[in-house]
């Protein structure tokens, strides 16, 4: 029996030596493990700072499109209104022009009703009629002018008879052959009249009278 013991202290050891690699195995498991919860942080701000970054970009673009948009809404709206006073424009000018042109188809007729007043010919129901006729192409807008003694205006008169009086100091109308009319500021017939120019001379002779007026009233000329 004493020789079977010291076998058993022998095969004892070995078996204890297996065990004791096990505690630095499970060691060099826990701490690779461990590393990649420590990079795990930066990972997941690098991934948020890319998310950040590409919903700036997008909302960078949303808001040039907007841009873009409202540029182009404003430039439509501009165009809208510049038609709608072209248009409004052209409506008016168009209405001015039927009027004027129905006028001028009238003023034969307004013409007629002149001449028959002046002979004293405008009577009874004819009176009335032309009367009618007048106040409404008042109401169009026509408007008569031409008056006798007034400055000779090319651009509002048409001289259809000329000569020379001693009383006038300008070219002056001094008889209207057909009044003049027109619609607002435009002119649908000049007046036709008949214009007087200064006598040749006539000028030289008043400032010669007037000198010698003058010669009077200081008491003439003085004596040598």
């Amino acid at each position: 029996m004493t020789e079977e013991t010291p076998g058993f202290d022998e095969q004892q050891p070995q078996s204890a030596q297996p065990q004791q690699p096990d505690v630095p195995s499970g060691s060099e498991d826990a701490e690779p493990k461990a590393a990649p919860q420590e990079g795990a942080a930066p990972a997941g701000d690098a991934a948020a700072a890319a998310q950040v970054a590409g919903l700036t970009a997008q909302l960078d673009q949303v808001r040039t499109a907007l841009g873009e948009r409202t540029a182009d809404l404003q430039r439509l709206q501009a165009e809208y209104q510049n038609y709608r006073r072209r248009v409004e424009r052209d409506r008016i000018t168009v209405r001015e022009i039927a009027i004027a042109n129905l006028l001028t188809e009238l003023l034969p007729v307004l013409d007629d009703i002149g001449r028959a007043r002046e002979h004293g010919e405008l009577v009874g129901g004819f009176k009335s009629v032309a009367e009618s006729l007048e106040t409404v192409a008042a109401k169009m807008g026509l408007m008569q002018f031409g008056k006798e003694g007034e400055p000779f205006d090319p651009t509002l008169h048409e001289a259809l008879m000329h000569s020379y009086a001693p009383d006038v100091t300008e070219t002056t109308c001094v008889a209207i052959l057909q009044p003049g009319y027109r619609i607002g500021e435009r002119t649908i017939r000049p007046a036709r009249v008949a214009v007087a120019e200064p006598q040749p001379g006539a000028q030289a002779v008043k400032a010669d009278e007037a000198e010698a007026g003058d010669d009077k009233e200081s008491g003439g000329p003085d004596e040598g």
